[in-house]
């Protein structure tokens, strides 16, 4: 498995270029870069700008493997509202097509929401299920054309609770152009990531790798590797029965305040040593 850094560890405005030569002097080999209205990034560059970004990336050996966006909370892709979905839906294009020019093969997304401490509003729980899945449906042809899969994350939004019910979410889709983005120490407060990991199996499309502590509170319930719940012998077994071999994407949290990308050299010097456990 090769390494990626998700930049979603950094601050929104931290500079492409430095975060490009931290991450490859760390030694990792690929980057999820994020989309937002302000940053390096932005749904607003055109083709050439977007080449630029890809074409440095590659100039420190890096290779940019999946987009997402910092704006995932403004539009509820699950809401009632038919204006909500449609919005939503055109920010997860612009990360498809993003991702296209990039050279990326996946747009992280987040289907929706039923609540959410990072937005308002609340939709009835089998309302989100049936206007989540018919977006994602629609957006699957897009995503073909684009060469690009949609690949939806496991968040706190009160939604798609079980891996169960992710598992039958997603066949319903009946899309290989929509899987999951599987985050394993976000599931921690719900469930143990080696069983959504087994029972999602072939549907998994990309594995995050960050480290949680089950009886925290907020953001706060995310630390550094080995010191929260995640199990990450048990992790690895479960990756070696399923036969993932993807990139293995790290996400720092907390940020560290005074320097940054200390995160990410601490992370690969522990992701070493979870991906040399037994799978």
């Amino acid at each position: 498995m090769e390494l990626g850094v998700s930049f979603f560890s950094f601050d929104e405005a931290a500079d492409l270029r430095e975060a490009f030569e931290q991450t490859a002097k760390a030694g990792y080999t690929g980057v999820e870069l994020v989309l937002g209205n302000t940053g390096g990034l932005r749904p607003d560059m055109g083709e050439h700008e977007l080449l630029q970004i890809r074409d440095m990336a590659r100039g420190f050996g890096l290779r940019v493997i999946s987009v997402g966006a910092n704006n995932v909370w403004e539009h509820n892709l699950a809401s009632e509202d038919a204006a909500q979905r449609r919005l939503a839906a055109e920010n997860i294009k612009q990360q498809i097509r993003a991702a296209r020019i990039l050279g990326a093969d996946i747009a992280l997304v987040v289907p929706g929401w039923v609540a959410t401490p990072f937005a308002e509003g609340e939709v009835r729980y089998d309302r989100a299920y049936q206007n989540a899945q018919r977006e994602l449906a629609a957006l699957a042809p897009y995503a073909r054309d684009a060469g690009v899969s949609i690949a939806i994350e496991n968040v706190w939004n009160q939604f798609l609770l079980s891996p169960i019910e992710m598992a039958r979410f997603l066949d319903e889709i009946g899309s290989p152009w929509v899987g999951a983005y599987f985050d394993i120490g976000n599931i921690i407060y719900i469930g143990k990531p080696e069983q959504w990991i087994r029972i999602l199996g072939s549907r998994i499309k990309r594995l995050q790798f960050c480290d949680c502590r089950a009886d925290g509170c907020g953001l706060n319930m995310f630390v550094d590797f080995f010191e929260g719940d995640v199990d990450f012998a048990e992790v690895m077994k479960a990756v070696g029965e399923i036969g993932y071999d993807g990139w293995a994407v790290v996400e720092f949290f907390p940020h560290y305040r005074r320097f940054p990308y200390q995160a990410v050299i601490n992370g690969r010097l522990s992701m070493e040593t979870i991906l040399s456990l037994p799978r």
